[in-house]
């Protein structure tokens, strides 16, 4: 039996892409007062590539098939997703600096409704209703959780969603919803034997793009950033591993299941997030960040019973 006829089996790998990118982020977010937000961001992809390729050479040694080589068709969609994805991780960063740790991967997760969008007109993936009604719910947990402390209205909301860290943090969303369709596109555009094998290149290319690009742009622009980016190699270490271990699932759960479906469970990261935003980070869960939770849940029990 292969992975693919396993339907379900894609819920699992989401769950532990959205845990490893939680520690991901809380170690970029330790790292960008020493490093900048860009040299953060760098750390994810240049130390993350390593891993990247162990896991291509882990799947082709395991699995006999060949590494299916590019089209153009493919590097379209992987150079959109490499670019969409610095771009996000940066917004991201951002954003946290900003407001707080838990605060900015909310604003992020708006996502999954641009997600939904651009799934459906740009690669042609399918949305169904109940799918929509779930997603709905879950962002409007998401819009609960982002509101001002002690506010609970609609003019609070417009104002909260009107702030800069709101704005960095739905752009960031936007951009991680354009990187996750150009990533399935990119899958979808190789014809490998596995599901697997096509995200594990997948993966590989976008990593080696992004390193490329953005470190090539910092070696120009400032060298002593790189410079402090190979010095942190212990913490760098760290996030690039944990980085790489959720774009694994990403990219495998997103070669098996519609995007929108694979980013809307993947609001598991909210929750994670915030048990670090409380336990590491000393930052406060109120009642009304509870109730959005409980519409995040909600909206996450839907979307893995209508998928």
């Amino acid at each position: 039996m292969s992975i693919a006829d396993l339907a379900w089996i894609w819920i699992p790998i989401t769950l532990w892409a959205a845990f490893a990118q939680t520690i991901r982020n809380a170690t970029q977010r330790h790292l960008v007062a020493g490093l900048g937000t860009l040299g953060a961001t760098l750390v994810r992809f240049l130390y993350g590539l390593p891993f990247a390729i162990a896991w291509l050479l882990l799947v082709w040694g395991a699995s006999g098939e060949a590494v299916p080589g590019p089209n153009w068709s493919f590097l379209f969609w992987v150079a959109e997703g490499a670019v969409a994805q610095i771009a996000a991780t940066a917004l991201l960063l951002r954003a946290m600096a900003e407001r707080n740790f838990a605060l900015g991967v909310a604003y992020s997760k708006t996502e999954i409704l641009q997600v939904a969008v651009f799934g459906a007109v740009l690669i042609g993936d399918p949305v169904t209703l109940p799918a929509v009604i779930a997603m709905l719910v879950a962002t409007a947990g998401v819009m609960l959780v982002s509101l001002p402390a002690g506010k609970m209205s609609l003019s609070a909301l417009i104002a909260g969603l009107g702030s800069r860290p709101a704005l960095l943090g739905i752009a960031s969303g936007t951009m991680f919803a354009l990187s996750a369709v150009g990533y399935r596109g990119a899958a979808l555009a190789l014809e490998p034997a596995s599901p697997v094998m096509g995200a594990a290149t997948a993966l590989v290319w976008a990593q080696t793009i992004q390193t490329v690009l953005l470190g090539g742009w910092l070696l120009a622009r400032n060298a002593p950033v790189v410079l402090a980016v190979l010095k942190a190699w212990r913490l760098s270490l760290l996030a690039g591993m944990m980085g790489a271990l959720a774009s694994i699932g990403w990219f495998t759960a997103m070669a098996l299941e519609p995007v929108a479906n694979v980013r809307t469970l993947g609001l598991t990261e909210l929750l994670f997030s915030l048990i670090v935003s409380q336990r590491v980070f000393r930052e406060s869960l109120s009642r009304r960040e509870m109730i959005g939770l409980a519409l995040v849940l909600i909206g996450l029990v839907g979307i893995v019973r209508v998928a």
